[in-house]
């Protein structure tokens, strides 16, 4: 293969720059010229005086070969199957994030570049309801921590495993002076101690192995819930010494199952039961979760409630009465709660007024069962406990690993009279799940053709597009009155990633990409309904998808105000008598408007919009779906209705 010409020779330009570099020494130590007359060249390079030659140079990296313990960091994250590590990138773990990209090949772990630690947090979050276990998330010390904290409080409040490592230098006489320091902490852990499971902060690369395993295995322990661990930055960039420290295994782990005589006595109580009802939130916790709850609301031929905190239920199944939870709530006779995360609040109203006021809904002699692992674990600070529920058999368990034995329980306690009594009850059942549809349908035409486009139409469209895809919807649907819920086909389950746990904004963009990302090796169509105000908390998120080629598709509703913010001052106006016209001051997004467009285009993602008229919406979406089907993020700028 000929050369190119007018490349250097690599020879020629090293020993180049040596003769230039010689020359600026000898500038620096020559004495001073007596002239300014200029002077002849000299042949050959110049000479270095005494005391450049003898005097100590200035400090240099020290160049070596020893392997370094981030190398070790990084085999136990490979031996725990950790796919991705989501960062921003930081200089307390520098070590760790050297070792990912060179000794790990960047494979399994693979770093996920972000713009924001609460983007890390929260795509580990959505990662973890679609994968059933967690990612890594690398933090800059306190600063990071303090960045990351309201995603991880959303984990918390969500019971999702969240795998967080911490860059901090412990030793003090090692920091390096200025930001160094303002960058660490004696207890990097104590800002979110009050919301994690567990941290620890090891000192030798033996205990960070043992800390590290333990700590996963505690953050896969029903109920699951974030954990940190802090990497030192002495452990990862020190080479280690003596013999390599070993890994200890991670079991085999079985979640705890409810007790069978309390299981048996359930079991009673809900066959006996004239209109018993099943109310689930995260009980599905995995994929096998919603096929165990059909199982025994068939057996049972029960009415369910899925409140949505994860996938529990078919939409479509005849016995998912969640649009009559009201009715099915005052007139139940045995309730089952199923990992609850308010049980209190589903058998009482609450009103907001003045002076506040709740009562019980259920009817006189109602029994409660509930199963739950959150009973086994507690804190006193973070009251996302909800109010105390008095209930009448409280089994402390998980309740999706508990239900095949309350199934057989069921089963075995069934007697044929019964079943047949039971089939009536369950015809009459379909028979109203259909006029639920029907009333659902109906009221989703309201406003069809109006601009801004409806919530209901928004939901419509994007259905029809994707129906017939292998599809997931990574965003929850609070803010959009349900209507996937209500009307889609929703079967499978990892179709609906739930909520964020904690309420806090910022949480659907980021967590709605890292769940993209579990669903992209599965070859799965991944759609998101995007609330405008929770974007611009992370708008980052959206390079990060460029970047990383993470097929996502952002419906924006893009109704231009915080809206729940909006109808909460108009509700304090009205009580103040002061009318609600000034609600929008402080809570709308107007003046000038966001074009969400622009923004995403910005950051290298395809995107269309704003789109105001309804009849445009069905043919940006099959544009954007297109773009989402060959490996890329795209975003449509939809404005909308408030709900």
């Amino acid at each position: 293969m000929k050369k190119d010409k007018r490349s250097l020779d690599r020879r020629r330009f090293l020993q180049g720059t040596a003769t230039g570099a010689a020359a600026v020494g000898a500038a620096a130590f020559a004495p001073p010229v007596a002239s300014a007359q200029p002077q002849a060249p000299k042949s050959g390079p110049p000479v270095l005086s005494r005391a450049a030659e003898t005097e100590r140079p200035p400090a240099a990296e020290v160049l070596t070969g020893e392997r370094p313990g981030s190398d070790f960091m990084v085999d136990i994250m490979k031996s725990l199957g950790i796919e991705y590590v989501c960062a921003n990138p930081g200089s307390s773990f520098r070590g760790l994030h050297e070792s990912i990209v060179n000794y790990g090949g960047n494979k399994n772990p693979e770093l996920i570049t972000c713009c924001h630690e609460e983007s890390s947090v929260a795509m580990a979050h959505g990662y973890a309801k679609v994968e059933g276990k967690p990612l890594a998330v690398m933090l800059h010390g306190p600063v990071g921590v303090a960045h990351g904290a309201m995603a991880i409080y959303n984990a918390y409040c969500d019971r999702a495993p969240v795998f967080m490592l911490v860059g901090n230098g412990l030793d003090v006489t090692q920091r390096r002076p200025g930001v160094e320091w303002v960058h660490t902490a004696s207890d990097c852990a104590s800002m979110v101690r009050d919301f994690i499971k567990w941290d620890d902060v090891p000192v030798s690369l033996q205990h960070f192995a043992e800390s590290a395993i333990r700590g996963y295995k505690i953050a896969m322990t029903p109920p699951m819930m974030p954990v940190l661990l802090i990497a030192d930055g002495d452990l990862q960039e020190h080479a280690m010494e003596g013999a390599t420290p070993r890994i200890p295994k991670l079991p085999t782990m079985a979640p705890p199952v409810g007790d069978p005589s309390a299981l048996a006595d359930a079991a009673r109580m809900l066959i006996a039961a004239e209109n018993p009802v099943l109310v689930a939130d995260r009980a599905a916790r995995t994929h096998n979760g919603m096929k165990l709850l059909v199982e025994l609301a068939e057996a049972l031929q029960a009415p369910v409630i899925d409140q949505w905190g994860r996938l529990n239920f078919p939409s479509r199944h005849p016995l998912n009465h969640t649009d009559n939870a009201r009715a099915l709530i005052a007139n139940a006779d045995v309730i089952l709660g199923l990992e609850l995360a308010d049980f209190w609040g589903v058998v009482h109203s609450f009103r907001d007024q003045q002076v506040r006021s709740s009562r019980s809904v259920t009817k006189a002699g109602a029994k409660l069962i509930s199963i739950t692992a959150g009973d086994l674990y507690a804190k006193g600070n973070m009251q996302d406990l909800q109010r105390y529920p008095e209930v009448d058999l409280a089994i402390q368990a998980d309740a999706e690993a508990t239900l095949p034995s309350l199934i057989e329980a069921v089963k075995r306690q069934l007697t044929g009279d019964r079943k047949r009594v039971l089939a009536e009850r369950g015809a009459k059942l379909a028979a109203q799940r259909q006029e639920i549809l029907t009333r659902a349908r109906t009221a989703a035409t309201y406003a069809w053709d109006a601009s801004p486009i409806s919530t209901a139409r928004l939901c419509m469209e994007l259905w029809d597009q994707i129906k017939n895809e292998d599809w997931a919807l990574c965003s929850e649907t609070n803010f959009s009155s349900h209507w996937p819920m209500r009307l889609w086909d929703i079967n499978k389950p990892y179709q609906y990633n739930g909520a964020s746990g904690g309420y806090g904004v910022g949480y659907g963009a980021p967590s709605s990409l890292g769940a993209a990302l579990a669903h992209r090796k599965h070859g799965r169509l991944s759609v998101a309904i995007q609330g405008d105000g929770d974007l611009m908390y992370a708008n980052g998120i959206l390079w990060t998808a460029a970047h990383h080629r993470i097929p996502l598709l952002s419906v924006m509703h893009n109704n231009r105000a915080y809206h729940q913010e909006v109808m909460h001052v108009q509700r304090m106006a009205l009580r103040h008598q002061r009318g609600p016209e000034t609600a929008g001051i402080g809570t709308t997004l107007t003046d000038p408007n966001i074009d969400f467009s622009k923004i995403a285009q910005g950051m290298g993602v395809y995107a269309e919009g704003p789109i105001t008229d309804p009849k445009d919406l069905a043919p940006a979406l099959r544009r954007a779906i297109a773009v989402v089907k060959r490996g890329e993020p795209a975003l449509l700028d939809v404005v909308t209705q408030p709900r």
